[in-house]
């Protein structure tokens, strides 16, 4: 089972260049720097990309962007793609190396053929925010697929026995920890960004469900 989490966000839309590798399908790989596996494969539809500026010594793994193409009007659409980090990598210039199946999606009805032509298309970006939790018996998994431009989550807590527990980071953006709470789930993340710490909390109510967003009043800018 499992469910999401949205958070709210401010955010900024910045410029860059944009590439593409592929796999025989257009999905993702899982051969990721990421470590995700045949989940990063699958995740966003295949939509996913390899970052260098952006990885962060690994903490921008997971992290989810809209990349649009502004390279020619007549061929990209304005509302891009949302790709999910699940590799490192470096283009030509490049923060984002997406895969075949994230580039296609940038492209008009039609016009993806043009697209690939270029090779190397400019684009803008901005980070998105989503959290997905999965939880399998006696055993919590949160695959952080966070973003907001300034922020970066270090490290994620989870209310028990009357104390914040730390969760061990196991790969990229991904936190676990064994026998879990039972019911309502509160969870606290270290957050850093330009004006420092912060501690935004969470919780998932009492009778969550699989693939229910939940939305929160946390702003991370």
């Amino acid at each position: 089972m499992g469910f999401s989490l949205k958070l709210q966000y401010y955010c900024l839309v910045l410029k860059s260049r944009a590439t593409h590798y592929g796999s025989s399908d257009g999905l993702g790989t899982t051969s990721g720097a990421c470590g995700f596996g045949e989940y990063g494969r699958n995740i966003s539809s295949g939509n996913v990309a390899g970052v260098y500026r952006l990885y962060k010594n690994g903490v921008g793994f997971g992290a989810c962007y809209q990349v649009r193409c502004t390279t020619n009007p007549q061929i990209c659409t304005k509302k891009g793609v949302n790709v999910v980090v699940t590799d490192y990598g470096q283009g030509d210039n490049t923060d984002f190396i997406l895969s075949h199946h994230a580039y296609e999606a940038m492209a008009r009805l039609g016009t993806a053929d043009r697209l690939f032509a270029y090779g190397v298309v400019d684009v803008e970006y901005q980070r998105v925010k989503v959290h997905e939790y999965r939880r399998k018996q006696d055993y919590l998994a949160i695959i952080m697929l966070y973003q907001a431009v300034k922020s970066d989550i270090l490290s994620a807590d989870i209310w028990q026995q009357g104390k914040w527990v730390e969760m061990r980071r196991s790969f990229g953006a991904v936190f676990d920890m064994p026998n879990p709470p039972l019911g309502a789930i509160s969870l606290r993340f270290k957050v850093q960004d330009n004006a420092g710490i912060k501690l935004p909390k969470a919780v998932i109510p009492r009778y969550w469900k699989a693939g229910v967003a939940y939305d929160t009043d946390i702003q991370l800018q």
